[in-house]
């Protein structure tokens, strides 16, 4: 019996792509299963590639779509995560921050009154990367950096 061929996905797009995906709920990007192109799409951004998006986009099972970071629990879960390893004496203060409105800005006001702005940064770089990888494990995708 054949494996099927795992499509080959240029690592710092996908990167690039799962950040756009991520930045706002419009902002959409498809893998093709083909060709390993990624297809970017926005209702509302201007982008150059619209005119190349494949008419089959949204009904053929040769694409995938690229996860948003709560699709691979690096949202609110993640802050938690990071709260309770790096400042456990913050943590139930940042999770109430997580229950209104506005809890973003107040959680990297608290990071930079702590001189851990730095720290989230590598923390979210590093679970982003694993999550992405075992999505691409998942999805018979391998990466490669150009």
């Amino acid at each position: 019996m054949d494996t099927p061929e795992r499509v080959v996905v240029n690592a710092e797009e996908l990167r690039m792509a799962f950040e756009f995906v991520s930045s706002d709920s419009q902002c959409s990007a498809y893998i093709s299963l083909d060709t390993g192109k990624i297809h970017w799409q926005s209702d509302e951004l201007d982008l150059d590639n619209a005119e190349d998006l494949p008419d089959d986009l949204d009904t053929s099972d040769r694409y995938i779509a690229v996860p948003h970071k709560n699709d691979l629990n690096l949202g609110r879960r993640l802050v938690l995560a990071f709260a309770n390893q790096e400042l456990p004496d913050d943590a139930n203060t940042i999770e109430n921050y997580f229950r209104r409105r506005g809890a973003y800005a107040r959680f990297k006001d608290l990071l930079h009154a702590r001189d851990a702005l730095q720290r989230w940064y590598d923390f979210e770089a590093r679970a982003t990367d694993a999550a992405l990888l075992a999505w691409c494990e998942a999805n018979d995708i391998q990466l490669v950096n150009a």
